[in-house]
């Protein structure tokens, strides 16, 4: 189907909609494919309308197409099934059993038999997991949520979920305007033209001449490409133009029983609409790339806030918190990370009983948190103003004050003589003082003529004052005294304006009653304008709100968007939609931090935008579940909402499911003591051999994600969590809870997305192909880049999501890092023996790098000496320039005589913290050379132990070396003198169940705390192993003490 047929498709769809033909409209999503309703298919789950749900999704995607695809059709079976079990429907809960699951029988017995088990329950919530399941509707509801972003990430759903944005009655205008060039072209057109019909062309009356002419023109259609853009390109050309032009100004329309005629009015009126919208688009295109990566931008949350707001403040402190003040007078606290609402009043005051009876039209004006974030104030429609304290996890009513006769129309906090004061104003002309922890009255300000709009607290040299506005646009400022306004002067228009402080700087944004809109920046000392920003509404119904973020930009919701200028530049830099639907002057609030941007949008909701930050902190406070986090059963949890099966995805994940959607304890065995202490001689001299479990504590990270041993494994550079790459190309994500240290007592949590998609590289075609699986993270943990044989795949892991691929193999990359100054630029190790430098971003290659002759195996960058060090299979260790990428020197690692390197060893390379020098690992040995010179210092082999080394990795502060054995056996160095001085056992870091059948494969230490480090095991899980808490580091005894 042709780009202009789908154009078309998505026209007659909205067309139909219009016409409120609803079933014609999903009839022609559904058979064309082109857009899959979102908003509908919620709808029907919503109903709990099962079989047209599936009925709908059918027609886009088949249950066995993907697991993505599988995922969705078991969650909406799944719900079916528990709706009849809790409807005690248990002959409809049989027939779901055999029909609708058991097609996932095959993929997981286990859970299917587990769900026919429900069979026999009186209560389905007599099952642990099946305990918070609550009634059907709020089951669907969260059930929605899981649902959406596996529908978002399924590749056959992907680009189809999003209407494309279309003006109103498109089609009928595309239809006028043929019309109209119809009638240009008749050469006695009338003035008023009645359109009767579409099928045949418009003529009017005396035109047969034009139509004369026009049947001798070719009768293909003219392509839109092919049109002459040039008015002078012929005589006909010109003149059919200049006629357009003079018709399209006097006439055209639509008439109001749908039927075409030419009515100019409603043409000119589109037109100018068209223009503005496009002058906008126009102006700031060139710098709308400008706008840096810090400014909150992408669509992060979406609440649904039930009623319609009227303020909202972000507190100082806490991000997450985001205060609510309501058109319906209550007042509310979400946590925009969890999607809840943590805090809820309703207007309830004793003193205004007799005054307003039941409350009747008493909306909030204004909520505002105080500086430090202990108490908020909330100001209302008629007299009230209310400041709420902080108790303990909640917030109650701490005052009621009777404050102005009227609205209280706003609020500040400030300081008078060291004394946290609330200040209000009123319709009452007057601007009062209040002691923030009494209530008492303080200050009354006078001096305005009108009721007094909105305030603005100020601070220069250590002296507090409040600026104040009132609806003529009188502003005036105030120190807290009772002598009058110290400066008074005007805003442009005289009109309802709110000011607001950024970068020491003040700035003010006032609507005039005829809608034209004024967004200024003041000298304060001179009461003067200093700059105007351009592009604001000319026809606003009521005040445009704004606010400054990270002291640089200027913000305004406007016309459905979010304008954006630099505060130093009067032109519009940027315009955000928001992925539309925002209210046509959206409220808008930054975060004290610019990380988090709320904005008001259509249907009572509020968006959450967000920059790399704030999308960071926003996954991290989402999985910092404190108190709420409970342990389910390791067998019944596979029946949670947020149970990703049955592909091989079963992984941890939190949220409010409504079966046990509570975090699953990643089998944590900790701190196991107690054993007596055996000994076990060695021959080498210098080892100390710890072989009881009182010797070291540990932790095991399993998961229910089905995947095989783990290939790579790290430390995120803050030290907050660990990444597995397992040998089937499945990355799995462990977090320690936010504010928590990698601590044995506060365990991570796996961390995937509720909908349980994972991220996962692609594999080979073929299954004898040999993959050398490989991943780097970024400096700032944002970013990872992995590789499991195939594409060179770029993670988002705050989204844990994939972002790209690049570099089709062959050849495949074989090792990754990412290069230290440059987030963009990744060195590459290949199969065939080169080296690669390669701009991600640009997808473009800087540089290829050959000088090895088997595949790389490892890599490392020293920004200090501006080197990159590389090594492969062939044992050969080579030193590049990492300015002009070219060879300086090379060395080749000595195997000991009696020992051979098999084909697929590898060699790893890692820095030591200052960068000097290099731990060289391979099966046979350790080593350690000085980084500029390649000369080898230190070397240890294996030839007193019967195993190889399976990997070895420095402790954080290079005092230390960390190495797995392929027998299981855990050895400590003293990297000083590269000696094995500890030697754990198998016994001691695993449980007796997993004792002597499962070894480690790869090790890594924590970029903080050197004792603790991790190790990657051969059965898919990791342990983390630190010295008993007792002792708090590992014993090394020097040369003389052994």
């Amino acid at each position: 189907m042709s780009s202009l047929t789908k154009d078309l498709m998505f026209l007659i769809m909205q067309f139909c909609d219009e016409e409120n033909l609803k079933k014609t409209a999903r009839m022609l999503e559904q058979e064309s494919g082109h857009f899959f309703n979102l908003k509908y298919f919620e709808e029907l789950v919503l109903d709990g309308n099962w079989d047209e749900s599936e009925k709908y999704l059918s027609s886009f995607t088949a249950v066995e197409d993907n697991k993505y695809s599988t995922k969705i059709y078991f969650e909406i079976r799944k719900q079916k099934y528990l709706e009849a079990l809790d409807k005690h429907e248990f002959s409809t809960a049989v027939d779901i059993l055999k029909k609708d699951l058991k097609v996932f029988a095959q993929s997981n017995e286990e859970l299917y038999k587990e769900m026919a088990r429900l069979l026999a329950l009186d209560d389905l919530r007599e099952n642990d997991s099946l305990a918070l399941y609550g009634d059907a509707l709020t089951a669907r509801k969260s059930l929605l949520g899981d649902l959406r972003a596996v529908i978002e990430a399924n590749p056959l759903l992907q680009g189809k979920t999003r209407f494309p944005q279309i003006k109103k009655s498109r089609l009928r205008r595309l239809i006028n305007q043929s019309l109209n060039w119809q009638h240009v072209l008749c050469t006695r057109p009338h003035p008023q033209p009645h359109i009767d019909t579409l099928f045949t062309d418009h003529k009017c009356p005396g035109s047969d001449i034009m139509q004369a002419q026009l049947s001798s023109l070719p009768s293909s259609p003219i392509a839109v490409s092919e049109w002459p853009l040039s008015r002078d390109s012929s005589s006909t050309d010109s003149h059919v133009t200049i006629r357009n032009h003079e018709i399209l100004s006097g006439r055209g329309a639509l008439a109001e029983d749908g039927r075409l005629y030419i009515d100019g009015k409603s043409t000119e009126h589109i037109k100018e609409e068209e223009d503005s919208q496009t002058d906008i688009s126009t102006r700031c295109q060139a710098s709308r790339n400008e706008l840096p990566v810090e400014f909150p931008s992408t669509v992060e949350r979406v609440l649904d806030i039930g009623s319609s707001m009227t303020s909202m403040d972000f507190h100082p402190v806490q991000e997450a918190l985001l205060l609510v003040g309501k058109l319906s007078g209550d007042v509310e606290i979400w946590d925009v990370a969890a999607y809840k609402k943590r805090f809820s009043r309703a207007f309830v005051v004793k003193s205004l009983t007799e005054k307003v009876g039941k409350n009747h039209g008493i909306s909030v004006n204004r909520v505002l948190w105080s500086p430090d974030g202990s108490l908020f104030g909330v100001a209302y429609s008629k007299s009230e103003l209310h400041l709420y304290d902080k108790n303990r996890s909640s917030f109650e009513k701490q005052l009621e004050i009777d404050a102005h006769i009227g609205s209280v129309n706003d609020l500040a906090f400030s300081k008078a003589n060291k004394i946290l004061v609330v200040v209000s104003c009123g319709d009452d002309k007057l601007i009062k003082a209040w002691d923030a922890a009494t209530g008492a009255k303080l200050y009354t300000f006078e001096g305005h003529e009108d009721p007094v709009f909105s305030l603005c607290p100020g601070l220069k040299i250590d002296i507090h004052f409040i600026f104040s506005i009132s609806i003529s646009g009188d502003i005036k400022v105030w120190l807290f005294d009772n002598i009058g306004s110290r400066v008074a002067y005007c805003a442009p228009g005289s009109c309802r304006t709110r000011m607001a402080y950024g970068n020491k700087r003040l700035f003010s944004c006032g609507t005039e009653e005829n809608g034209e809109s004024y967004l200024i920046e003041w000298n304060e000392v001179e009461g003067s304008i200093v700059r105007n920003y351009q592009l604001l509404s000319k026809h606003s119904s009521t005040v445009v709100q704004f606010d400054t973020c990270l002291d640089r930009f200027l913000a305004a919701g406007d016309e459905h968007v979010i304008k954006i200028w630099d505060m130093d530049n009067d032109e519009l830099l940027a315009v955000i939609n928001a992925d539309g639907g925002l209210q046509a002057r959206p409220h808008i609030c930054f975060s004290k931090k610019g990380n988090l941007l709320a904005v008001s949008a259509l249907d009572n909701r509020i968006k959450i935008l967000a920059n790399d930050s704030g999308r960071r902190f926003l996954q991290e406070d989402a999985f910092d579940f404190g108190d709420s986090a409970k342990c389910l059963t390791e067998y019944l949890s596979n029946l949670s909402v947020d149970t990703p099966l049955p592909f091989p995805c079963q992984g941890v994940a939190g949220g409010n499911g409504t079966m046990g959607s509570e975090i699953l304890d990643a089998t944590l065995n900790t701190k196991l003591k107690g054993r007596e202490e055996t000994t076990n001689n060695m021959e080498a001299t210098n080892v100390s051999k710890i072989v009881e479990v009182s010797r070291c504590e540990y932790v095991l990270l399993t998961s229910e994600v089905k995947n095989n041993l783990i290939r790579r494994l790290l430390y995120t550079h803050a030290g907050n969590g660990i990444i597995a790459l397992a040998e089937d190309g499945t990355h799995l994500l462990w977090r320690w809870a936010k504010r928590s240290e990698a601590t044995m007592e506060c365990a991570p949590q796996l961390w995937q997305l509720r909908s349980g998609l994972l991220m996962t590289n692609d594999l080979p075609d073929k299954s004898g192909d040999v993959a050398t699986p490989c991943l780097s993270l970024s400096k700032n943990d944002s970013y990872l880049i992995s590789s499991s044989g195939r594409m060179i795949s770029l993670y988002n892991l705050l989204a844990l999501k994939k972002m790209r691929d690049v570099m089709a193999p062959p050849p495949s990359a074989t090792c990754l890092m990412f290069y230290p100054p440059d987030n963009n630029i990744i060195a590459i190790g290949m199969d065939d023996s080169t080296i690669l430098i390669y701009n991600i971003r640009a997808d473009e290659r800087i540089s290829k790098l050959e000088g090895h002759s088997k595949r790389i195996s490892g890599l490392a960058f020293s920004t200090k000496l501006n080197v990159l060090v590389s090594c492969g299979v062939d044992t050969q260790i080579v030193l590049w320039d990492s300015i002009t990428w070219e060879k300086k020197k090379s060395t080749v690692l000595q195997i000991s005589v009696g020992w051979m390197a098999s084909d697929l060893s590898e060699t790893n390379v890692e820095l030591d913290k200052d960068q000097q020098h290099f731990l060289a690992v391979h099966e046979t040995q350790l080593a350690i050379y000085e980084t500029a010179t390649l000369r080898r210092v230190k070397q240890w082999t294996i030839a007193n132990f019967c195993t190889r080394i399976s990997h070895a990795t420095y402790s954080c502060d290079s005092r230390l070396v960390y190495a797995a054995m392929r027998d299981g056996i855990l050895l400590i160095l003293a990297a000083a003198d590269l000696a094995p001085r500890l030697e754990i056992d198998s016994s001691a870091y695993l449980p007796s169940r997993l004792s002597g059948y499962v070894n480690p494969i790869v090790v890594a230490a924590h970029p903080h705390k050197p004792e603790q480090f991790a190790v990657g095991l051969s059965n898919g899980g990791v342990v983390i192993v630190e010295p008993e808490e007792s002792q708090g580091q590992w014993t090394i005894k020097n040369h003389l003490e052994s």
